[in-house]
């Protein structure tokens, strides 16, 4: 697997959507692993003779995991080259899929599930470096509409798909479908993925890297620890850690001659928006999969298929509206379609705050396949926009940290939606002395409620950009380009 010698970071005038389908694709394995198996718990946990509870360790050593791996895998891309970690981690994962169907007890999944995670997360930034390489600003928004796909389907689908392989055939099914997979992207891989050289000079930042894995680290496993009913000190004290550890890092990364990101990308507005409202969108969006589900079946009583089918809404919606999200951003540019995504987001959470057992199940459905395409095309802008004053050089810093911001987002989404149930279920001031009580409900109306008004910050954000945000890549040739980002001096 030699690599020739174009010069890194420089993009081509045609980009490849053989190329990008295939990278969506592994896109849509890690990211469907990431949450397939909350309905396979159970079933494990009888197999293996242990509590349920403590399946979900296999859950949270994936993401932490892959959450952790994000900041290597970019130097690694730039060392060794794109297509080498790329068509790794393919292998890395589909090994590991064999080894996690093959685990005959609990610690043995465990580890797998690592293993599993270490390909994870080199195939998601590496990936996508090697889509915007080859891709020039003005085919940007056409190559990250196959990229965001996978983000928005697989939260949605793998309640259904890890229910229906479980009850249809075994839990074991949920990894041995990426055997197949994961030959056939491997070997698409080889053919699609150009080759680019490694700089074998670039040496490792280890001190920003420790810094950084331990951050990440330390966050992903408080908000994971979040979602529980007993561990709020160790929650609190998890996301504190993370927080000085990376506060630290980003200290150490601006003053390092050889910093492990370049920190520079967040002088552009436009990425700058990813950390900032962009954050706050994926957070709001993350949790709604996660609390319809329970609102359905523990707060309105229903059974797990009626609900999965309610829910599947979302991906229609999704879906539906994909065709229409690069023609409305050239027509309207960044900044209204992420102000009308966001406001209109909040107003469907609003909206699903006022269901009950009783609404018509035509009325539920509707709503939703609205929230999936109001969520859909606030996904995709945010996708784009967030490159598009980035300049070659930085790309791989700024594909590196967006990619561990989508991951920290998605684990505080779901953090987020667990804390909220749990506030407005204990009795008292908020939904009075009976709590949720009276109403199974009640509880998950006012979460909905929670994130229409958090969405709301990401309106405000999205108000405060620039009016010609990210014209060069919504409007080539129509409006000027703004100023690339200046490099901070060391």
């Amino acid at each position: 697997m030699s690599d020739s010698p174009p010069q890194p970071g420089a993009s081509t005038a045609d980009w490849s959507p053989r190329l990008a389908l295939l990278v969506a694709a592994t896109f849509f394995m890690e990211f469907l692993d990431g949450t397939v198996l909350t309905t396979a718990i159970p079933s494990i946990a009888v197999d293996f003779s242990v509590p349920s509870a403590d399946v979900n360790i296999t859950m949270t050593a994936y993401l932490t995991t892959v959450a952790m791996g994000i900041p290597l895998s970019g130097w690694l891309a730039e060392r060794v080259g794109a297509r080498r970690v790329f068509c790794l981690a393919i292998a890395v994962f589909t090994v590991a899929s064999l080894l996690c169907a093959l685990s005959q007890d609990l610690t043995t999944l465990t580890l797998s599930r690592v293993l599993q995670g270490a390909g994870g997360a080199m195939m998601v930034p590496v990936g996508t470096l090697v889509v915007l390489r080859g891709t020039a600003k003005k085919d940007l928004l056409r190559a990250t509409a196959y990229l965001v796909w996978p983000g928005l389907l697989a939260p949605v689908l793998a309640p259904l798909v890890g229910g229906a392989l479980t009850e249809f055939l075994s839990w074991h099914w949920i990894f041995l479908i990426n055997l197949p997979l994961g030959l056939a992207a491997f070997v698409a891989a080889l053919r699609l993925v150009p080759r680019t050289p490694g700089d074998r000079t670039r040496r490792l930042d280890w001190a920003g890297l420790a810094l950084t894995t331990l951050g990440v680290g330390s966050v992903v496993v408080g908000l994971e620890l979040a979602g529980g009913r007993d561990a709020g000190l160790l929650s609190a004290l998890g996301i504190s850690a993370g927080v000085v550890f990376l506060s630290t890092a980003a200290w150490w990364m601006r003053r390092a001659r050889t910093p492990l990101f370049d920190l520079g990308v967040f002088t552009a507005r436009t990425f700058r928006a990813t950390a900032t409202g962009g954050f706050i969108y994926r957070l709001t969006i993350s949790a709604v999969p996660f609390l319809l589900p329970l609102m359905f079946q523990n707060g309105f009583g229903w059974d797990p298929l009626r609900a999965g089918v309610l829910v599947a809404a979302v991906f229609v919606g999704n879906i539906g509206i994909k065709p229409a999200t690069t023609p409305l951003i050239r027509r309207f540019g960044f900044k209204p379609v992420l102000v009308f995504a966001s406001l209109a987001s909040a107003v469907t959470f609003a909206l699903c705050a006022l269901l009950d057992a009783g609404t018509p199940e035509p009325l539920i459905f509707a709503l939703l396949v609205a929230s999936g395409a109001f969520r859909s095309i606030g996904f995709s802008a945010y996708a784009s926009v967030q490159y598009a004053d980035v300049v070659p050089a930085q790309l791989p810093s700024a594909n590196a940290v967006s990619a561990t911001l989508v991951q920290l987002a998605t684990a505080a989404g779901i953090a987020v939606g667990a804390l909220l149930i749990r506030v407005f279920e204990t009795p008292g001031p908020l939904l009075g002395d009976a709590g949720a009580g009276a109403d199974p409900a009640a509880a998950y109306r006012a979460a909905f409620l929670a994130i229409a008004v958090i969405m709301l910050l990401s309106t405000l954000d999205s108000l405060a950009l620039p009016r010609h945000a990210g014209a060069e890549v919504s409007r080539p040739g129509q409006v000027p380009a703004a100023a690339p980002p200046r490099r901070p001096r060391a």
